[in-house]
């Protein structure tokens, strides 16, 4: 059997499928996506299910979700572990801004604490580098709220292999968010460092932005058959198959799309079905 389980930087066990909190918002990461009740009642469903790894953003909304995170869920228990991140500023649907200097990084972390009611982030991910800010200043600043207490562990959102590997030279990083799933693998050598490293891979568009929900290819929708599944669960699946270190953070605001994407954890695929999902994306 896969095991379900991963350990953040070497010491915080998680459960591998999480929730990303993106789909609590509205289009374009901005506004609500529908009253506040009912995206409390889906973090309690999901966290009911078994789901006790979350993943947000302070731009999401912006505020927004980690605000309905805190609403619904706080006092969180040991069993959940949050994640959010820093860096960007958003001005409006689909519009952003970085934000890499080392007083604003300080700044958006005090905040997600204040709004996530938390005294120490679980992880902290620096959302995009700056390129107007040296790497050694954006990640010194992370280094530097967590050796005071308030970040446990630095992540990293959408970077290269050759960043991660600088990076490494500057601080531990526990996790990496990068596009992969079932048909891109271009972050397949982030994946690889990742796996050498001891560090999740948090896979964003897990399901495509959507595509790998709907039957996208043949093959995906003859092992789903076989499995009396959709091709989304089967995109999961094969994420959760594919390394050890790969834990998807779906997101949605649909509880009936939750429930699918939490049944995928279940589904164990055979090698035969591995080699022939493996294809798609050579």
């Amino acid at each position: 059997m896969v095991d379900d389980m991963f350990l953040l930087g070497g010491d915080l066990p998680v459960r591998r499928l999480g929730l990303g909190t993106g789909g609590l918002v509205g289009p374009g990461y901005w506004g609500p996506r529908g009253s506040r009740a009912e995206a409390r009642a889906l973090l309690h469903t999901a966290v009911d299910r078994g789901v006790g790894f979350l993943d947000t953003a302070d731009n999401y909304g912006p505020d927004l979700a980690e605000e309905l995170i805190a609403e619904a869920l706080h006092p969180y228990g040991e069993q959940l572990v949050v994640a959010t991140k820093g860096g960007v500023v958003r001005t409006g649907p689909d519009r952003w801004h970085l934000a890499g200097r080392p007083e604003q990084l300080r700044a958006m972390c005090e905040a997600s604490m204040r709004r996530l009611r938390v005294e120490c982030i679980d992880l902290y991910q620096l959302h995009r580098f700056d390129p107007s800010v040296p790497m050694a200043e954006q990640l010194g600043a992370l280094a530097g709220l967590r050796e005071e207490g308030k970040i446990r562990h630095i992540g990293l959102d959408t970077v290269t292999a050759g960043q991660l590997r600088e990076a490494l030279e500057l601080v531990p990083v526990a996790a990496v968010q990068n596009p992969y799933n079932l048909l891109d693998r271009s972050s397949a050598e982030v994946l690889a460092l990742c796996e050498a490293r001891g560090i999740a891979f948090l896979p964003y568009y897990p399901l495509g932005s959507g595509t790998l929900t709907r039957e996208s290819a043949a093959a995906v929708t003859a092992v789903a058959a076989e499995h009396r599944a959709g091709p989304g669960q089967i995109a999961l699946a094969w994420l959760l198959h594919r390394s050890p270190v790969l834990c998807p953070m779906p997101g949605t605001g649909s509880p009936a799309h939750l429930a699918e994407n939490i049944d995928a954890a279940t589904i164990h695929l055979t090698p035969q079905e591995l080699a022939v999902l493996d294809a798609l994306g050579q």
